[in-house]
């Protein structure tokens, strides 16, 4: 397996070189421990996906050529394409992190944009740009399904 794709398959705590938070008895809910946990994670997931943009520019400056055959033109130009989407969503993904640390920075991570209540710290670990408990996040995906469907 090439390197690129092995890294992609690694998990945010992967990433960032960390173990599953574990929680002390009687300990508050995202506590200075617990919010360092997420800002550290966050920061390194953050630092992987812009790697991956410059690599992304790096690959397309070293690697365009003007091809004279039209199918190795529409090959190379397919190509660029779809990593140009893959960009495009990590880009979203980007701001969707600092979204996130902003949030630890006004004191709201960890709690339900709808209902208020903890998210929970291993749905956080396993999605730390998470913003909805997993009640609410089934009830929305229930109506968005109803709603295309």
């Amino acid at each position: 397996m090439p390197e690129g794709k092995a890294k992609k398959t690694l998990g945010v705590l992967a990433i960032a070189g960390l173990e599953p938070y574990k929680e002390k008895a009687g300990e508050e809910f995202m506590n200075d421990a617990q919010l360092d946990h997420f800002k550290v994670i966050l920061d390194a997931w953050r630092n992987q996906l812009r790697e991956e943009v410059d690599r992304t520019v790096g690959h397309m400056k070293d690697e365009a050529a003007n091809f004279p055959d039209p199918v190795d033109r529409a090959a190379q130009e397919e190509e660029f394409s779809l990593e140009l989407r893959a960009r495009d969503r990590e880009r979203k993904l980007i701001k969707k992190i600092e979204k996130t640390l902003q949030k630890i920075e006004d004191g709201d991570f960890g709690y339900c944009d709808s209902c208020g209540i903890e998210i929970g710290i291993r749905r956080l670990e396993a999605r730390p740009t998470a913003d909805l408990c997993i009640d609410c996040k089934t009830l929305a995906e229930i109506k968005e399904k109803q709603l295309a469907g």
